[in-house]
């Protein structure tokens, strides 16, 4: 007989090593590659005890070639394996984007759907760490740009969990940002049963509210309630939507809290010029122009490579610079 066990606190990070685990004891052609993976457990030790667990074959340490794992990965996933990739850092990806591009993302397409490409590739990403360049960038845009990716991000332990065993478990390949920042967030969760989660391509309503919307994902999500929060005593109640999946994007949900609302604002950590608030303050004005009382703003990351470690509180988008863009929102009309 099974014995219950209830939820305690739990990182995101631990969430994440545990989904891996599952997938693995669930399906052994589910299989892991990167730097430090084996060993070490992965620099933020995602994959800890893995290889222990499951042998190096299926949890391997790879050189420091990001292009080489991912082709390897392009090849393992053709002959009917369920690669699952690390790039250590964000910007660590950036080798890897030939055979993401042009093999990666076409490879369905390519062969009219015959042949899947079940990749997930985990990237760790943004800021909030004290990283240094190339290690603390907001990448998501590139991705989001290329047809044929499913772009997945987090902000949840409980969605940490959901949404990594439903990237591994999809037959397209899928980029699965993890929140570095948020490795060391907490909260109550369950290993032994964990709450299921809205599938990928569904947004959440993680705060209901009548006066704005805030629209963000991953790392800037507990900004956002805390910015809303925060607001209550300038008498404004924020609706604060996180989308979870960036491809596929939840238009419905989206375009239903702005109509309820009237406004919105778009915040992330990525930059303005050319970033995903652009694209997604567009579909809003597409489909929400005539609910909309004032224009859509963006708070995100400056157009600057990413600043040194004792400049990120000030590129990235903080309470102050969220409640400054509400505060533009055409309140007097």
């Amino acid at each position: 007989m099974a014995t219950a066990t209830a939820a305690k606190p739990a990182t995101m990070a631990q969430a994440l090593n545990r989904a891996l685990r599952d997938a693995m004891a669930d399906d052994p052609s589910v299989h892991l590659m990167g730097e430090d993976v084996g060993a070490l457990g992965g620099v933020f030790r995602i994959t800890d005890g893995l290889t222990k667990e499951f042998g190096e074959d299926r949890c391997t340490d790879t050189p420091l070639a990001e292009a080489g794992i991912l082709g390897t990965a392009v090849g393992m996933a053709m002959y009917g394996l369920r690669p699952v990739v690390e790039m250590q850092f964000d910007a660590f990806a950036y080798p890897a984007f030939e055979q993401l591009f042009s093999h990666v993302a076409k490879m369905r397409n390519r062969t009219r759907g015959a042949m899947p490409l079940p990749i997930t590739i985990r990237v760790p990403y943004g800021g909030g760490i004290g990283g240094v360049e190339h290690h603390s960038d907001s990448s998501e845009a590139y991705y989001m740009a290329t047809p044929g990716l499913h772009v997945v991000t987090p902000a949840t332990v409980e969605d940490a969990y959901g949404l990594l065993r439903a990237s591994i478990a999809s037959d397209d390949p899928v980029i699965f940002l993890e929140p570095k920042r948020l490795y060391w967030s907490k909260a109550d969760w369950n290993p032994a049963a964990p709450a299921p989660v809205a599938p990928i391509g569904r947004a959440a309503v993680r705060r209901t509210g009548a006066s704005a919307t805030l629209i963000t994902y991953g790392p800037s999500l507990p900004v956002c309630l805390e910015a809303a929060e925060a607001a209550r005593e300038e008498g404004w109640d924020l609706e604060v939507v996180d989308l979870r999946s960036l491809v596929p994007f939840d238009d419905d949900t989206v375009a239903a809290s702005v109509r309820r609302t009237g406004r919105a604002v778009v915040v992330h950590e990525s930059t303005g010029f050319g970033g995903p608030g652009g694209e997604i303050a567009a579909r809003i004005t597409e489909r929400c122009f005539h609910h909309l009382e004032a224009p859509v703003l963006r708070v995100a990351g400056f157009d600057i490579p990413y600043p040194p470690p004792m400049l990120e509180k000030h590129h990235l988008p903080g309470v102050d610079r969220i409640l400054d863009a509400v505060a533009r929102l055409q309140w007097e009309n």
